[in-house]
């Protein structure tokens, strides 16, 4: 039996919620897993493969990943040394404005910086500038800040247990990974459903039609050399008929983050896949 190894992070289109509607579709059976939008990893996690590669283009997130890989212990003293207050969050939060001594913090207080804010801020909400700053603010929450020692140590195993790499890049780099019978699954962020439902800035480069269509135009490489992919989005008319060549099932999900209460509730979301 497997130790249940769950997520570290909260993310912005987080998989928990959707994850029996995945497994319902995945193929029965790979060599190989990737997955090019890593983000909280609810799925990467429950699998948890022996052999992989997991990528995210924002790379706090993989410095992250990469510190619990390899330096556990170190992280869980840092954090155990951070406090919940307004005063202590701004002031961590603050760092990346002075770009020349941010970048000289060590992977282990950038790491512990991502997981500290990620707990404090409001929702969870991982949300940068153009500039690239961490601009979510204190979230005042009634549940208290608590490092999750176990949890950590928990995925810092599962991590060394598999042949598993961990890189920072687009979804595209992960293509001289790839091996015979993979399985990619992609959850890159969702085309908005209007206008002012655009939530796409986990990077500060975000990632628009555009990208949606490179994206799509990945699907078919992997199609053409026999790879599986599975992929999810809304399920708004630009993304049906973009897969309209593709196997596709329309799943409800709970919407949890905006800051508009009235704009969370139940959508449709969409699933892709080139295999039966």
């Amino acid at each position: 039996m497997k130790e249940q190894v769950q997520p570290l992070l909260k993310w912005v289109g987080g998989k928990r919620q959707l994850l029996p509607s995945l497994l319902k579709v995945m193929p029965k059976s790979f060599d190989f897993y990737v997955e090019p939008f890593l983000g909280g990893g609810a799925l990467f996690f429950h699998l948890q493969p022996k052999n992989a590669v997991v990528c995210d283009i924002n790379s706090e997130l993989i410095n992250f990943y990469n510190v619990v890989k390899d330096s556990p212990e170190p992280l869980i003293q840092k954090l155990l040394s951070y406090t919940d207050s307004e005063e202590f969050f701004y002031s961590i939060r603050n760092l990346d404005r002075d770009p020349e001594s941010f970048s000289k913090l060590s992977n282990i207080d950038k790491a512990a910086r991502t997981y500290y804010l990620n707990r404090v801020c409001f929702n969870g909400l991982y949300r940068v500038t153009k500039k690239g700053f961490f601009n979510s603010p204190y979230g005042k929450s009634s549940h208290p800040y608590v490092v999750n020692s176990q949890r950590i140590m928990m995925v810092s195993r599962m991590l060394n247990d598999g042949n598993i790499s961990i890189i920072n890049g687009s979804f595209e780099d992960v293509e001289p990974y790839l091996k015979e019978n993979s399985f990619i699954y992609l959850d890159p962020p969702y085309d908005p459903v209007s206008a002012s439902a655009s939530f796409t800035n986990y990077s500060n480069g975000g990632f628009n039609k555009d990208m949606q269509i490179k994206l799509k135009e990945f699907c078919d490489r992997l199609t053409d050399k026999g790879h599986k992919f599975l992929l999810s989005n809304s399920a708004t008319p630009f993304i049906v008929d973009l897969y309209k060549d593709y196997k596709k099932t329309i799943v409800k999900a709970n919407r949890r983050v905006n800051s508009v209460a009235s704009k969370r509730g139940v959508v449709d979301e969409i699933l892709v896949r080139n295999y039966k």
